[in-house]
């Protein structure tokens, strides 16, 4: 009776080895088309004898299980080690990467998804990270900035046009590129809207402004001067408006303004590396030495200005008829006593109503925009009636 059982037991442990054998074969049948001929016999053989051993402990079927899938992961992982290298750098945490043909041209630097990083400066370099489409753009082609790598995002925005346009010049120009994830693109730009782009290259400064060129261009020439602008959002798009409307050189103070910063690049729309901001320790020894020459020093006050010895008329109403310099002062103060006292002529901006107190001006940005458009428009007409005359 004993023996009977014995029997049957033996034969029940065979039938159940076999269909543990089989459902390991099917589990790594995807696994074996990576594994080489010699070595996939080989695994088979080591295998059969797994389940083999098996049949002395039949009491424990998830133990086996549990041992042959830790034994396939080390296959697995061993298998991957044996990739070349050309293979191995396309691999990601779910399969091949898809990269686009233009961005394999430009040799766009691969490597695992687990593994974004960017290359981190040297000790000895001073560099930032310029942010957004237009500012890196024009970061590369107008070479005022030292570039030293281009980090994309990862994914879809890398194929775009005019990010594919910022990864041509970059190669062009022998800068690294270099995919990377969001999150690292938010830290690089300080949660700015970058538009899938950043650039690390050497920061801009202020020129000094006996760096002049000694000609000035044809026509009258239009100075804007500002005056401890701290917001760089403004500070840029003063000059974008500034670049547009045609002003010959923009001069800020040094104390207590903002620094020309990857923000006002990207508030300029990248204005900032085309057009050179110069910087001046003291405002008044240069517009005292500007007046000597015959230059025409305008400042700006509110709608409701307080009483002046100084004539203040509206911007529609002034002509540019000798070289100027239009001053305007930075948010909530507005110009100095100081710089009020040089100037020759102040202008306002008529209201189109009556305003409630409290809210007599306009944002600096908005209000360079409209003295800057008047005082130039006057300038061509100016300029039309003398080549009439002439």
């Amino acid at each position: 009776m004993w023996f009977c059982s014995s029997t049957h037991q033996h034969r029940f442990l065979i039938v159940w080895c076999r269909q543990l054998c089989r459902l390991v074969s099917m589990g790594s049948s995807a696994e074996s088309s990576l594994i080489p001929e010699g070595r996939s016999r080989d695994s088979a053989v080591r295998r059969r004898h797994r389940g083999s051993n098996t049949s002395s402990a039949p009491h424990q079927p998830a133990q086996a299980e549990g041992m042959s899938d830790r034994r396939r992961s080390a296959q697995i992982k061993s298998l991957k080690n044996e990739i070349p290298p050309s293979q191995k750098r396309n691999h990601g945490r779910e399969g091949v990467f898809k990269v686009s043909a233009e961005l394999r041209k430009l040799c766009l630097e691969d490597f695992p998804a687990d593994k974004e990083r960017y290359f981190r400066p040297k000790p000895t370099e001073t560099s930032e990270f310029v942010f957004g489409i237009a500012p890196c753009l024009l970061a590369l082609t107008q070479g005022r900035r030292k570039a030293y790598q281009l980090l994309v995002k990862d994914g879809e925005a890398s194929q775009r046009a005019s990010v594919l346009r910022i990864c041509e010049e970059a190669h062009r120009q022998g800068v690294q590129v270099s995919r990377v994830s969001k999150k690292d693109l938010n830290k690089m730009s300080s949660g700015g809207v970058h538009q899938g782009v950043c650039l690390r290259a050497s920061p801009l400064s202020y020129l000094t402004v006996e760096t002049e060129s000694s000609t000035s261009g044809a026509g009258i020439p239009l100075w804007l001067v500002l005056d401890r602008i701290q917001d760089p959002m403004n500070l840029g798009a003063v000059l974008r408006s500034a670049y547009f409307l045609g002003v010959d050189k923009v001069i800020s103070s040094l104390g207590h303004s903002c620094p020309l910063s990857p923000v006002v690049s990207k508030a300029s729309s990248g204005v900032m590396e085309v057009m050179g901001v110069y910087g001046c320790d003291s405002l008044e020894e240069m517009l005292r030495m500007k007046v000597k020459h015959g230059w025409h020093v305008v400042g700006t006050v509110g709608a409701d200005p307080k009483e002046s010895q100084i004539p203040v008329i509206p911007c529609s109403d002034f002509q540019v008829t000798r070289p100027t310099m239009l001053l305007m002062g930075g948010e909530g103060e507005g110009l100095s006593m100081k710089l009020l006292s040089l100037c020759q002529t102040l202008l306002t901006i008529s209201a189109g109503r009556d305003l409630s107190p409290g809210i007599e001006s306009l944002n600096i940005s908005v209000a360079a925009g409209i003295l800057l458009h008047s005082l130039l428009l006057t300038k061509s007409r100016c300029l039309s009636q003398k080549e009439t005359e002439n």
